[in-house]
């Protein structure tokens, strides 16, 4: 006879009501990326990211790897857990797991075998027609909370970059970059993103 599956290790999970953890987060055993801000389901889209959005996040990764190389900051491209706790560290209380595509993590003590706990140097994320409300108000909100020193939002449809820097607890935009600029981090010392080559080639 065939073992019965315990039916709390696959449930699907709601967004529309409820709030679950990242113990919950991890029983879950579903076919599509899923994220969790402050207890709320947030589903990826169920096919892939298009192709320029894969070719931008290449490209970016490839030269943080290269500005990271021998460094104690490492950078990573989702899928890619980062938990952001609140009160503690344990499973069962932290409510935010996000996927960013792409960031670094210079504090080798939050990194562990299922990804980083603690808030990454910098985030940065591309935004796709189906995710950009996630990216620009929910996540906006728990980086800043969590303490991510850099978030930059990558429109690679307008071509331009925005950096939220945190000072003082608080989140202080830049100008909007385009076509043109080289854009540095503050935090990632040596990285500079040159936007011409960035976008180059990508229609």
């Amino acid at each position: 006879m065939e073992k019965e599956v315990d039916k709390s290790l696959v449930e699907e999970p709601y967004s529309e009501y409820g709030s679950y953890t990242y113990a919950d987060y991890l029983t879950w055993e579903i076919d599509h990326m899923v994220e969790l801000i402050k207890g709320k389901v947030f589903r990826q889209a169920a096919a892939a990211p298009r192709r320029i959005h894969q070719e931008i996040s290449g490209r970016i990764f490839f030269k943080l790897y290269l500005n990271l190389e021998k460094k104690k900051c490492k950078v990573f491209s989702a899928p890619f857990d980062v938990r952001l706790p609140v009160k503690s560290k344990k499973h069962k209380d932290i409510n935010t797991v996000v996927q960013p595509d792409i960031c670094v993590v210079c504090d080798p003590e939050k990194l562990d075998e299922l990804g980083c706990v603690g808030a990454p140097d910098l985030i940065m994320e591309i935004l796709s027609p189906s995710n950009n409300k996630k990216e620009l108000q929910n996540k906006y909100e728990v980086y800043e909370e969590s303490g991510v020193k850099e978030y930059w939002i990558i429109h690679p449809y307008e071509k331009t970059l925005l950096i939220y820097s945190l000072v003082n607890g608080k989140y202080i935009p830049s100008r909007l970059f385009t076509l043109g600029d080289h854009v540095a981090s503050s935090c990632i010392k040596g990285f500079v993103l040159d936007l011409e080559e960035l976008f180059e080639g990508l229609e």
